[in-house]
């Protein structure tokens, strides 16, 4: 909506003189329709821009802070701000001020995801099927990841939880192996100055980075008792032409410690599957 307004605009000062000969009428409807396209293409790629300012900063920010960081006067990011939030691709943050990224881009991962959940399905169940534990399908999104598809395991004592459910990435197994592919700069956005503590073993900031290092080397991350006092989480990286997504299992942790080798190993060769049918497969097999 915002912008076929803002292609109105555009639009507006292109009066026609019915005086003039046609050919030359016609060139200066050709040339209103180019500057039209060019303006809408430059509002786009704003928009764009602010939004990965945002996305950068999950916590949110300020009008001066977003301006700052794409280069654009104030008054042109409130006025692109203001029409994105009235799709709700951008929300304010309430009376302390400053913006962040809305409810929409949720709904439109989660329409996008549509053909990576029937394409991972057949191997979140073979995977659950040979360990007897329940498994993940998940996205990053901002701070937190996004749980796309599960698999809950059968067994009486067993970790349940919703799809759709929002949790922190950097307590998570899920969420480190995301966090651990993304460039520098984006993982300290991402991280913030200080991380929220949830049990006893919630890794403070340096603890974590040091580990996201040695993820990137096995491929596999761990979440033991780090988010939920009882529950534990092994996940890998899932790189496929769709984008990057974390499979993980998620267990009781009382069953964790005697069978993390078989668990990770069952893992790599599942990421190996998957990339071999959608990604780029490893070149190293487990």
């Amino acid at each position: 909506m915002w912008l076929a307004s803002g292609g109105r605009e555009l639009y507006s000062g292109g009066q026609c003189d019915r005086t003039q000969p046609y050919a030359q009428r016609k060139d200066m409807n050709q040339s209103d329709e180019n500057i039209g396209k060019a303006g809408g293409i430059q509002v786009i790629a704003r928009a764009a821009s602010i939004m990965r300012a945002l996305g950068s900063h999950p916590h949110g920010l300020s009008l001066a802070a977003i301006a700052q960081l794409v280069g654009l006067p104030r008054s042109t990011v409130q006025r692109i701000i203001n029409a994105l939030e009235e799709e709700f691709l951008v929300e304010a943050l309430g009376p302390a001020g400053g913006f962040r990224l809305g409810p929409a881009l949720g709904q439109l991962i989660n329409q996008a995801q549509t053909d990576i959940l029937s394409l991972v399905k057949p191997y979140l169940r073979s995977l659950a099927e040979e360990l007897d534990e329940s498994v993940c399908l998940a996205s990053l999104a901002g701070d937190k990841i996004y749980v796309l598809d599960r698999i809950v395991s059968e067994r009486e004592l067993r970790v349940v939880f919703p799809i759709g459910i929002n949790v922190p990435a950097a307590a998570t197994a899920a969420g480190k192996v995301l966090l651990a592919a993304l460039p520098d700069e984006t993982l300290q956005a991402a991280l913030g100055e200080q991380l929220p503590v949830f049990t006893s073993n919630t890794l403070g900031r340096k603890a974590l980075v040091k580990q996201l290092s040695e993820v990137r080397q096995s491929g596999v991350a761990s979440d033991l008792d780090e988010h939920i006092d009882g529950v534990c989480s092994f996940a890998t990286l899932l790189d496929t032409y769709l984008g990057y997504y974390s499979l993980a299992v998620v267990m009781p942790s009382s069953r964790a410690s005697k069978q993390s080798d078989l668990i990770k190993k069952a893992l790599l060769q599942s990421k190996l599957n998957i990339e071999r049918a959608i990604g780029r497969a490893s070149k190293k097999a487990p």
